[in-house]
């Protein structure tokens, strides 16, 4: 049986452990001849790749390991690059929250302002990951979880468009699990689903048990009271800002009481709510700053320090489980049934072709076959129609340098109140990203 070659871009991330470790759980089901970490912050990834190595060494030592910032060694003779990759740190990512929610706009990682700010660090990031692939290992898969995914797609499909890249998100995934949690089911891949929408923007229209039993009048009962507030939430997502962001999926839902919606939505439908109930001084940056960062390293350090893993436990969690479902379902042409972000082409048949959506695919060793979602409502249209002219925006403002695109953006998202509002937030993003973003004019 072929043994499979993983490089992990983004070694120093604190989600690159758990992917590791889920690697290994999964060995039998994919079974590795080799890890590789490639990162460019050195230091921060040789905490990480310590702490692997030792693991490594003790649970599968015939795994080859290696950490690396020489692109040529990372990416050469690999058949999948996992990547989840945050250019200027979660230092920038408090700029992104921090900024906006100075002028009364949502301050937010991947929405609004702050996540476009990210975006524009993001493109030149992943696209250079993409060219080490396709120089290295031209047949390999690049799985991408960098964000913000849906800026990160769209510029992936328009200079790229021909590259082995898979754009996702696990955002779905982890509410899948809420769900499943909810129903008394052991695993969400006991559901069916059928979910449109853009990513960190969508809805679920259907969702089954295997025999087409309908669960949603259940689930719908629960999050009517509840929102997705329940016992089953993960370590990603265990911080009061999250738990608050799962109770407000009660508001998000009355909105749209015939489907159910993904949590970013709030950041949409509730903007003044968000602004008002945000703390502009300790944001969801310092709270991962201040607990998943910490502990990730500290354990890590733990590890090196006592020159064993024994005892000590990575947390992995949907990130982890469903990019290896993904390379699982590629390597052996399984046909898995997955959400992927992924070019439009009349899956939702009355919106653009060359949006990037977020809907299920079929997975093979071809990549994803995306389904038809068939027709979408007029409302959920309507937003969509918006924030993925945003995206369009964004990317054209990075391609060419202007700063008009980038300021149309910037108004046209529904998080910002005015074009004044607007160019004032840009200005101050700006001046934070003058050594991340390309220049404006």
């Amino acid at each position: 049986m072929k043994k499979f070659r993983i490089a992990i871009a983004g070694g120093g991330s604190t989600f690159t452990p758990g992917i590791v470790s889920m690697l290994l759980v999964n060995y039998d089901r994919l079974p590795i001849s080799e890890i590789k970490l490639y990162d460019n912050y050195e230091e921060r990834q040789s905490s990480i790749g310590k702490a692997c190595k030792i693991m490594l060494r003790e649970r599968h030592p015939e795994v080859e390991f290696s950490y690396t910032t020489d692109p040529e060694q990372a990416f050469s003779n690999v058949d999948f690059v996992m990547a989840h990759i945050r250019v200027g740190l979660y230092a920038m990512r408090e700029q992104d929250e921090k900024i906006p929610l100075s002028h009364g706009v949502v301050g937010q990682e991947t929405c609004g302002p702050g996540g476009i700010a990210y975006g524009m660090r993001s493109i030149a990031g992943v696209i250079e990951i993409l060219d080490y692939m396709e120089e290295y290992s031209p047949d390999a898969w690049m799985l991408n979880y960098s964000n913000p995914a849906a800026i990160v797609a769209e510029a992936t499909r328009r200079l790229r468009p021909h590259s082995n890249i898979i754009n996702i998100c696990d955002m779905p995934v982890s509410i899948e699990n809420t769900f499943a949690g909810i129903l008394g089911l052991e695993s969400r891949k006991e559901l069916v689903v059928r979910y449109f929408g853009l990513n960190h923007f969508g809805w679920w229209t259907s969702i089954t048990d295997k025999s087409g039993k309908d669960l949603m009048p259940q689930l719908k009962e629960w999050v009517s009271e509840h929102g997705y507030e329940s016992n089953t939430e993960d370590f990603q997502h265990r911080a009061p800002s999250w738990k608050e962001t799962f109770r407000k999926v009660k508001d998000v839902y009355s909105v749209v009481p015939d489907m159910l919606p993904n949590t970013y939505l709030k950041y949409y439908l509730y903007p003044d709510y968000v602004v008002e109930h945000s703390d502009k001084d300790y944001t969801r940056a310092n709270e991962v700053m201040n607990s998943r960062e910490k502990e990730v390293f500290t354990t890590a350090e733990k590890i090196v320090a006592s020159d064993t893993a024994e005892g000590y436990e990575f947390h992995s969690g949907a990130h982890a489980s469903f990019i290896i479902d993904l390379a699982s379902a590629i390597a052996y042409n399984t046909k898995e049934r997955m959400l992927l972000i992924v070019p439009n082409n009349g899956a939702i048949i009355n919106f653009p072709a060359n949006a990037m959506v977020e809907i299920p695919c079929l997975v093979g060793s071809d990549g994803p076959e995306p389904l038809v979602m068939g027709e979408i409502p007029t409302f959920q249209k309507g937003m969509m129609e918006e924030q993925v002219a945003v995206e369009k925006l964004v990317v054209d403002a990075w391609v060419e340098g202007s700063y008009q695109k980038l300021w149309q953006a910037f108004t046209l998202s529904a998080t910002v109140p005015s074009a004044g509002v607007a160019k004032e937030v840009l200005d101050d993003l700006i001046e934070a990203n003058k050594d991340f973003w390309p220049v404006l004019r």
